[in-house]
């Protein structure tokens, strides 16, 4: 980048509209976006040889240790430790789930019916609980409000942060069941039912408030991904009636899940602000509410697949998660010290965990008042 360059960055990026005018200000915002898009500009293209050798590998060693859980002593150190191991390999594998919803199906032909079938299926999570619904957190029209599957106003309650954390870590196995081999095969043989599960249980989302619209085609979609996991499901079900798979499989399973879903709702606690008034933000707004945290090489186990440079995510979502790292750095490199795009950083989880519970109000709060 020229010097020019650079020092037109450095100018936009500390500007704020007390020291411009409202017109100033907002070409200044122009102008920045463009900048930062020409800092970015060669690194939207996915590496499809490293999308599927990382999701590949991720649900090879999942699957491994997981089958090691299964044959090793019940609460041996042996057990205890491929259940860790397998619950962050599948966890790294299931976050692709999010690059599925932003990526170009054509870009990596193949890929999402794979993830499916190496982890959606077997995991209960099909990719249709979030792509179609992860856009409505990037909206202009939608982030930060009621319409917003993935965010609740933390900042009103520490009550309603720690009611969150408690059924996203522990509910989500029991709920995903439910869903998938019980509910599934009545909304199969009942359209009002399944149009009510369309509806209020077919996203992978945080807010209860969201109602999904979902089109015919959309419908087609799950009644078929519904159908292959019900049969997918039958072979080790079966097996375990048979006395071929010990029924601790299952249990074993749950606790993986269960581990997993423990992980990623830190990753979303610590993921945004929160700071939201009801009302929706465009691109700057939602960088202001999003934090990155680069942290060492072990943010990587909490947050894989790009998802610790998250603040970065809601400016450019287009840029695939192996690409997100070179583009933090450009940016970070071009603004000067002092500027409040640095204020997106954190330097740990903890550190956004323990701001968002201090700032939270002790309050109690209910979702109908948002």
């Amino acid at each position: 980048m020229s010097t020019s360059s650079s020092d037109t960055w450095r100018h936009v990026a500390t500007a704020t509209p007390a020291e411009h005018r409202p017109a100033e200000f907002a070409r200044l915002r122009e102008e920045l976006d463009a900048l930062s898009r020409r800092l970015v500009a060669d690194l939207h293209t996915p590496n499809a040889a490293l999308f599927w050798t990382d999701m590949l590998g991720s649900a090879a060693l999942g699957w491994a240790t997981l089958v090691w859980a299964v044959a090793s002593a019940p609460f041996s150190w042996q057990q205890m430790t491929a259940i860790v191991i397998s619950a962050l390999a599948f966890y790294r594998g299931l976050c692709f789930t999010h690059e599925i919803t932003h990526l170009r199906r054509r870009a990596v032909p193949g890929f999402e019916t794979v993830w499916n079938l190496v982890l959606g299926v077997p995991l209960l999570l099909p990719s249709f609980t979030y792509v179609g619904v992860h856009q409505s957190h990037h909206s202009l029209s939608t982030y930060g409000t009621r319409d917003d599957p993935e965010y609740l106003p933390f900042r009103k309650s520490r009550r309603l942060i720690v009611q969150f954390a408690i059924q996203s870590s522990f509910l989500v196995p029991p709920a995903l069941v439910m869903r998938f081999l019980i509910l599934s095969p009545i909304g199969l043989l009942v359209p009002a039912f399944h149009r009510l599960l369309e509806a209020r249980a077919s996203s992978f989302a945080m807010n209860p408030l969201y109602r999904r619209a979902v089109t015919p085609a959309q419908a087609s979609e799950m009644r078929r991904w519904e159908i292959v996991i019900l049969a997918l499901w039958a072979i080790p079900v079966i097996l375990a009636v048979r006395g071929s798979l010990p029924w601790r499989a299952f249990v074993v399973w749950a606790v993986v899940v269960g581990i997993a879903s423990f992980v990623n709702t830190a990753r979303v606690l610590g993921a945004h602000d929160y700071e939201t008034d009801g009302h929706p933000r465009d691109r700057h707004g939602q960088l202001a509410d999003s934090i990155d945290t680069p942290g060492a090489f072990w943010t990587e186990i909490w947050a894989p697949v790009g998802l610790r440079y998250h603040a970065l995510h809601h400016y450019f979502p287009g840029i695939p998660y192996h690409n997100l790292g070179r583009a933090y750095r450009r940016l970070i490199g071009a603004v000067a010290p002092g500027s409040p795009y640095l204020d997106s950083t954190s330097p740990s989880l903890w550190q956004s965990l323990r701001t968002l519970y201090q700032k939270a109000k002790r309050q109690y709060f209910r979702l109908t008042d948002w």
